[in-house]
């Protein structure tokens, strides 16, 4: 469980990266963005970007429903389990909730993984979306790194400024201690351009935390650390 407090946003995560059951995330106030929006109070209760089945628990809330339905696909397809919630300044715009949301992400995504022994490492993947393809490779480094090519013809998905999905997995990247890149190869719909890319993202996620049969405990690096 991670807590970001800022005078910006108030951000809860909660994630297990083998899915299961997910404790509820603390009660916390209101539950209102800055814009009035409220979430609900019922983390059991069906909302855009939830699914609960027997092998993942996904509930989320940002108060930006684009930003929401990519956490949804990335958790769905890495096989997390996770629970955020964001209470953010939308009465500004959208910069300090995704930004904040992705740094709080990449601390979950760190914490859960525990020590970076006896994993794969490495993880790519191409996912396709109709006529969108993406590919992710990532190294699980601890050298934060991140290149991203998206070229989305609109400045907005919904609510959500298209500049901010590069900044948002950089940010994650950062604080996740992880080398990525994501291309968005081809596509013509911008929505189908950036879903493919975090498709591909979740199932690179999985590949590289997979432990690897015969190496527990071993750390994949010439260095001996990672």
């Amino acid at each position: 469980y991670i807590a970001r407090n800022t005078n910006e946003t108030k951000i809860q995560v909660s994630l297990s990266l083998d899915g299961g059951p997910l404790d509820l995330l603390p009660a916390d106030g209101e539950d209102l963005n800055n814009d009035g929006l409220r979430a609900p109070q019922n983390q059991t209760t069906k909302t855009h970007a939830s699914q609960i089945t027997s092998s993942q628990q996904i509930w989320i809330w940002t108060g930006v429903g684009f930003l929401d339905h990519m956490l949804h696909a990335l958790a769905k397809h890495a096989g997390w389990s996770l629970r955020v919630r964001c209470k953010g300044d939308l009465e500004i715009d959208d910069h300090h909730t995704i930004e904040d949301t992705f740094l709080a992400l990449g601390s979950a995504f760190t914490t859960a993984l525990g020590p970076r022994a006896g994993i794969a490492r490495f993880g790519y993947a191409y996912a396709p979306l109709d006529e969108a393809l993406s590919r992710a490779v990532l190294d699980i480094s601890s050298r934060p790194f991140f290149v991203g090519n998206f070229d989305f013809a609109s400045p907005m998905m919904g609510t959500l400024n298209t500049q901010m999905v590069k900044h948002g997995l950089a940010s994650w990247a950062q604080s996740a201690g992880v080398t990525l890149h994501v291309d968005v190869l081809r596509g013509e719909n911008d929505h189908h351009r950036c879903e493919s890319a975090f498709k591909a993202l979740a199932v690179a996620c999985k590949m590289a935390c997979e432990q690897v049969r015969g190496r527990e405990g071993e750390v994949v690096s010439t260095k001996g650390v990672l």
